[in-house]
């Protein structure tokens, strides 16, 4: 979820991802050669937020109640429900050098503790993924502010998130002849456009279907989401 704040900008914006290469970056062309039995780890690190125009508590008690606007916030991600707190999604195909995924993962929306909410990852009951592997573990917390600009409301929450992220791909012969620094740029990058992408899409759905689910009006800045 990247809300595009001034206040509070992605480290992606930024261009600032850790552990990550940017695939802006001019691609190496060594020729090392990547083993077969060795997947390749793609890994970045992601900051941001987004604000609903309520208090805190309002917040979390519709985060709380994922059972009800998860699934439709996702779209257009598959989405199935795996047992009180789990979800398996479908991400959309992607892919490169003639070579595509369509990664399935398995979230958990962990229950509140001391006012922190976890996502991460659990296995989905009879799948085994086909060459890959992925471990998310993201954090949001609940920041309660106010702001007198708008006009209409002067509370508001911002639902701040941070997203730790490995993907391990284990490339077929033909991928893994060609040179690792490429395969790792071209990885780093698509991974980026992948978090940017589903991020952006998933904000605008939750703070849209949020303010619509409790009435609440929008300020004329954010008409946009």
């Amino acid at each position: 979820m990247l809300a595009r704040k001034p206040e509070y900008q992605s480290l992606e914006s930024n261009e600032v991802i850790f552990s990550v290469v940017s695939g802006i970056q001019e691609v190496e062309t060594t020729s090392q050669e990547v083993t077969p039995e060795e997947p390749i780890q793609f890994s970045g690190h992601y900051a941001d937020c987004m604000e609903m125009y309520a208090p805190a508590g309002t917040v979390a008690e519709y985060l709380n109640s994922h059972g009800v606007w998860f699934s439709r916030c996702a779209e257009p991600m598959k989405v199935e429900p795996l047992g009180e707190h789990g979800y398996a999604l479908v991400i959309g195909r992607f892919g490169s050098f003639g070579y595509e995924v369509e990664p399935k993962i398995g979230l958990e929306l962990l229950p509140p503790q001391a006012g922190v909410y976890r996502i991460q990852t659990i296995p989905i009951p009879g799948y085994q993924p086909p060459g890959y592997d992925v471990d998310y573990q993201a954090v949001l917390q609940l920041s309660e502010n106010q702001d007198n600009s708008t006009g209409i409301l002067g509370e508001f929450t911002r639902v701040e998130w941070e997203l730790d992220l490995k993907v391990y791909i284990q490339f077929p012969r033909f991928i893994q002849r060609l040179p690792k620094s490429l395969i790792q740029s071209t990885g780093d990058r698509l991974l980026n456009q992948i978090v940017r992408q589903v991020s952006r899409r998933l904000t605008r759905k939750v703070q849209a279907d949020f303010h619509q689910s409790f009435g609440i009006p929008v300020p004329k800045k954010y008409k946009k989401w």
